[in-house]
């Protein structure tokens, strides 16, 4: 069966790309509705069966979504989402509850739900059981900002550390991470950009594509590109074209206009 979904996300573009999502991926779900702000949503919940997940944004038209909690008591297994992490990511682990990080990819909503159906019978037997929101929102409020701070470089001979705010963007290459400074050196680092997601500051750093993840201080200017897209002009320049696609564009926008 279908497993029923609720997205609450205050963004059209963004709604229609995860319901676009969720039809591409191979576990089979069932859009119960797209809501937009935090009353829509409790008014929602009111008047309806609780589905059996909820995409939820935390950032929506109306404030922090946390106030949803305040009003309902709710039923569905939550996974947040979030365009820019500005809270401690591994407290979305809090009662089996996950995060997905906006731009959401096919792979990860994917993982999400399997973990969903992992669990499934566990969240149903413990579903009297009760689920303190106000503490998950206390606890993702305080900030520890545990990000990564420097990379060991080593050669055959030596090593040393490579501090972040050296580093103007990462890109990957036939299976190799590469760290390139503002200085323009390159240094391959054992680490993929997927793993590097929840390491690096995600008000300083945003994943571009499957290839590069630049720093906030090394776009100099974005031009718009054909067909929705963007394309970065950087410092140092990079010898591939640094290309926002259209999905992406909005969240984009508004990662630069923080």
């Amino acid at each position: 069966m279908a497993i029923k979904t609720l997205i609450i996300e205050d963004e059209i573009p963004a709604q229609r790309l995860l319901k676009e999502t969720l039809q591409e991926i191979e576990i089979e779900t069932e859009v119960v509705g797209c809501l937009s702000s935090n009353q829509a949503a409790i008014k929602w919940l009111r008047n309806n069966k609780h589905p059996e997940v909820i995409l939820l944004d935390i950032q929506l038209s109306d404030g922090k979504s946390f106030e949803i909690f305040k009003h309902i008591q709710v039923e569905s297994m939550i996974l947040f989402t979030t365009a820019y992490d500005e809270y401690t990511l591994q407290a979305f682990k809090v009662n089996s509850l996950d995060y997905l990080l906006k731009p959401i990819e096919k792979e990860e909503l994917q993982a999400a739900l399997e973990k969903y159906l992992q669990y499934n019978k566990q969240f149903i037997q413990q579903k009297n059981a009760s689920i303190d929101y106000n503490e998950m929102a206390s606890i993702i409020q305080n900030k520890h900002n545990d990000y990564r701070k420097r990379f060991l470089i080593q050669s055959n001979e030596s090593f040393f550390f490579l501090p972040m705010e050296q580093i103007a963007l990462f890109y990957s290459s036939h299976g190799v991470t590469f760290a390139v400074t503002f200085e323009k050196r390159e240094y391959p680092i054992n680490h993929s950009l997927e793993s590097l997601k929840d390491q690096l500051d995600p008000s300083c750093y945003f994943k571009i594509n499957r290839q590069v993840v630049v720093n906030i201080e090394a776009i100099k200017r974005v031009h718009y590109y054909f067909n929705g897209k963007l394309k970065l002009e950087t410092e140092p320049t990079h010898h591939m074209d640094i290309v926002v696609g259209k999905d992406k564009a909005a969240i984009f926008k508004r990662w630069l206009d923080r």
